[in-house]
């Protein structure tokens, strides 16, 4: 493999070790917003914010956390054959299937951001009593599909490296 493809492997993995390292951190700080909510509700007045907030930090949790998770080997996968191949078989087949995960991703992305200008552009809000601005999730969602398409390409270089009987 080329030194740059190399290079850009390495630095795309550790920014998403990195990221999908911070969102870890993410589901306590739901946990803190729910514990709060339970609070609230039994001996104060209840938050109109607790709910939504949760929601969107777990949103951000999981896809923060999906280039991560990719990287480490850990998201669901159909292990119905695929735990029986050599790995030079799961190589080829990960090489060649990697090319829908990315063109699901290009797409996701494309929407994501013609969403998120959306939102910029008229302030969209959430329709519920509290009516946050929707465009901070709507960017977090835009650079977690970006960072797991970038892992994806990663993915495949890594892949590609294997079936040349080279290790990056």
């Amino acid at each position: 493999m080329p030194q740059w493809i190399k290079t850009l492997v390495r630095y795309i993995d550790a920014f998403n070790y990195r990221v999908g390292r911070f969102a870890m951190y993410l589901l306590f700080v739901m946990m803190g917003i729910l514990l709060w909510s339970s609070f609230s509700k039994t001996f104060l007045l209840p938050s109109l914010w607790t709910l939504e907030m949760a929601q969107f930090t777990l949103t951000a949790y999981y896809i923060l956390g999906g280039a991560y998770s990719m990287q480490m080997g850990e998201h669901v996968r159909m292990d119905l054959f695929y735990g029986s191949w050599s790995e030079r078989t799961k190589a080829w087949v990960d090489a060649f299937t990697i090319f829908f995960l990315i063109f699901y991703l290009v797409i996701l992305l494309y929407g994501g951001i013609e969403s998120t200008s959306y939102a910029l552009q008229y302030g969209e809000r959430s329709p519920t009593a509290w009516r946050p601005q929707m465009s901070p999730i709507k960017i977090i969602m835009c650079f977690g599909i970006l960072l797991m398409l970038l892992q994806a390409i990663s993915t495949f270089f890594k892949d590609v490296a294997k079936l040349r009987g080279d290790e990056i």
